[in-house]
């Protein structure tokens, strides 16, 4: 059973903190030399080239149902966009503040699940949702004030992602993750593909292919291998263990970014963004303790 191995699904989800700021890291020294779309088609095409084979070794279908697969089209364009938010993010931003930013994410689900899903959402969880958006301005400001509007681009990143997830609860029981993520990576390559040839007759910088040095080319394989693999880290951390145990660990993912880019960037947020986001780190991890309380008296009511 899921929750009776919660320790390896604790440290699944802590490798998935490590990995994903680590490959987010590599694209942000990438980002001068490889243009966006470059760097999106090859993290896309080896997301397709590992999982694809790894769903046919354990022979996990790749078939969808057609309502399944046009979501599945959807969330794949909707994962282009926030990934490729992200890493044009990280050419202005240091990484921890970037990432904080995005963390803004929880937040916009908490309202969409209000507004869109009709879920039940109580005003300490709406309080929860203003600290936690103040946060997230604490962090931008300093970083608007160097860079502009790219500074803003984390938004896009949670705004991405906030329906990436929300796609993924109408598909999540229709198709085994492994399944949607191989296929997910079968249809981006060909977009992004597209993109790119579209982008070269047009002769938009961002959007070619460039040759690559070996110690690029070796930089870009990573990038692609370590969000493939943070992704999975992720996927079956939730098989091994509750999400409400996992949901707040995801915030370390924060601090391992400060480390990481302070190590190899010598980044660290100031004084107004550590501020924000300690702000927006409690504001997120009061958010999930009540939607903890709130699925506990869901049960209890179901059980009565």
């Amino acid at each position: 059973m899921i929750a009776d191995r919660p320790l390896p699904g604790m440290a699944l989800m802590i490798g998935f903190c490590v990995l994903a700021p680590l490959g987010d890291s590599l694209a942000k020294i990438l980002g001068d030399s490889v243009p966006l779309g470059h760097l999106l088609l090859v993290r896309f095409a080896l997301q397709a080239a590992i999982l694809v084979p790894l769903a046919l070794a354990t022979r996990i279908s790749l078939r969808l149902t057609p309502r399944v697969l046009r979501l599945t089209v959807l969330r794949t364009l909707l994962h282009i966009v926030g990934i490729a938010a992200m890493f044009a993010s990280l050419r202005f931003l240091p990484l921890a503040d970037a990432i904080a930013i995005a963390f803004v994410m929880p937040f916009l689900m908490l309202l969409l699940g209000r507004f869109v899903l009709g879920e039940q959402v109580g005003p300490y969880r709406l309080m929860a949702c203003v600290v936690g958006f103040v946060g997230t301005l604490l962090v931008i400001r300093p970083n608007y004030a160097e860079v502009g509007t790219p500074a803003l681009l984390p938004l896009v990143v949670a705004v991405a992602f906030s329906l990436f997830m929300l796609v993924t609860r109408h598909v999540a029981k229709a198709a085994d993750p492994i399944a949607l993520q191989a296929v997910s990576g079968l249809l981006a390559t060909p977009i992004l593909a597209a993109a790119l040839l579209v982008g070269w007759n047009l002769d938009i910088p961002d959007l070619r292919i460039v040759a690559t040095t070996s110690t690029e080319t070796l930089l870009l394989v990573a990038v692609g291998v370590l969000g493939t693999l943070a992704h999975l880290l992720m996927t079956w951390s939730l098989r091994l263990a509750p999400a409400a145990t996992l949901a707040p660990m995801q915030y370390l993912e924060i601090p391992f970014a400060t480390v990481i880019g302070w190590m190899i960037f010598r980044d660290l947020p100031d004084a107004m963004a550590s501020a924000g986001i300690a702000l927006t780190v409690g504001a997120g991890l009061y958010v999930i303790h009540r939607e903890q309380i709130a699925a506990r008296r869901a049960r209890a009511a179901e059980s009565a």
